[in-house]
């Protein structure tokens, strides 16, 4: 699915149809830094009806947020710079862990994941961005 998105107020409603698609609950975002990724991980976070503050993880790596009877877990990988550095943090223990995983920047851990993922790739040009979904 490719969609074009010109407001914050259409992220907010291609989250709710998003979260409808979803089979899997493991979400890697790609994009160039600035893209947007965080700003519509924040759409599907409080689409998932969380009520806790949304930040970028990028200094901690990792942020959980409390949604209705779950998690979600929200990584930002950008500084990790290995897949054993990754290990060292438990990334396997929150992929295994039934809830969402929202990840920023996944190559490094690529050969730990099944297929059992969905792909949001976001593309920043000339103040629109096409959000594709897969």
């Amino acid at each position: 699915m490719k969609t074009e998105i010109h407001s914050l107020e259409e992220l907010d409603f291609l989250a709710r149809k998003l979260i409808s698609e979803f089979k899997h609950k493991i979400v890697l975002f790609e994009g160039d830094l600035g893209a947007g990724k965080t700003t519509f991980i924040k759409s599907l976070v409080k689409e998932l009806g969380s009520k806790d503050e949304i930040s970028s993880p990028t200094f901690s790596i990792v942020n959980e947020y409390s949604i209705p009877n779950d998690k979600v877990f929200h990584f930002d990988l950008y500084r990790v710079k290995s897949e054993d550095e990754a290990l060292d943090f438990g990334v396997e223990e929150y992929l295994d862990s039934g809830s969402f995983c929202f990840i920023e920047w996944p190559e490094i851990i690529m050969d730990l994941l099944e297929d059992n993922y969905h792909t949001i790739k976001i593309i920043s040009e000339a103040g629109q961005r096409t959000i594709i979904f897969s």
